[in-house]
């Protein structure tokens, strides 16, 4: 798996976010994303995951451009080979935990109770399925929603600033159990983030601004 952007650029209006924006993300890669508020780094993952449209550029993952896919293609592209994690958590308030980690399996059309069980225990969420989000911490709802972006094995895990509404120490915990499950699936990571302790475990930090990545 790689993800290629070349010369990317997105606008509102008359003003640019960004623009000449390319990078590679190799299998197994762990790049995280910095760069001022503001400069589109949630706008540039979500492009990744071919959530928003962009103005010039392209992006390819795993051989395939994004900008060719109709909007059933990307969704069907997603649930195969991406993660999300995002900031806020976005889990579903009225599933239980086990339902909200299992919701890309059965997306798919592949439920697997065993896989949603091991992801709770990979995470150390084992024995909480039944519980409701509303009576989980916010660690452990972010570590639900590492096992949701993770169960169904994709190829990219994106996370937008998974560590942002977290105290230290939790946020520390959760770093490591992202690190550690990407790597076990194999899964390449690109992580935006303002956390300059998150940056420093990636494998590579790149810095967004308006005018392109700088490395």
């Amino acid at each position: 798996m790689s993800l290629v952007v070349q010369s990317l650029a997105k606008r509102y209006g008359d003003t640019t976010v960004f623009a000449n924006v390319s990078l590679t993300v190799e299998r197994g890669e762990f790049v995280a994303i910095v760069g001022e508020s503001g400069v589109g780094k949630s706008t540039l993952l979500n492009c990744m995951a071919a959530l928003d449209t962009w103005d010039a550029g392209s992006i390819t993952l795993d051989g395939t451009a994004l900008g060719s896919l109709s909007a059933e293609q990307a969704a069907l592209l997603r649930r195969e080979k991406v993660g999300f994690v995002f900031q806020a958590f976005h889990v579903l308030p009225h599933l239980d935990v086990a339902q909200n980690v299992g919701l890309p399996l059965l997306l798919l059309g592949r439920p697997d109770a065993a896989r949603v069980g091991a992801m709770l225990d990979a995470v150390g969420l084992g024995g909480l399925g039944a519980r409701l989000p509303q009576t989980l911490s916010g660690g452990q709802l972010q570590r639900v929603a590492i096992a949701r972006a993770l169960v169904h094995r994709p190829a990219l895990l994106l996370a937008d600033e998974p560590t942002g509404n977290l105290d230290p120490g939790t946020a520390a915990k959760v770093m490591d159990v992202l690190i550690a499950q990407t790597r076990l699936e194999g899964a390449s990571l690109v992580l935006v983030t303002h956390s300059e302790t998150a940056a420093q475990r990636a494998d590579r930090v790149l810095h967004l601004a308006a005018d392109g990545i700088r490395r």
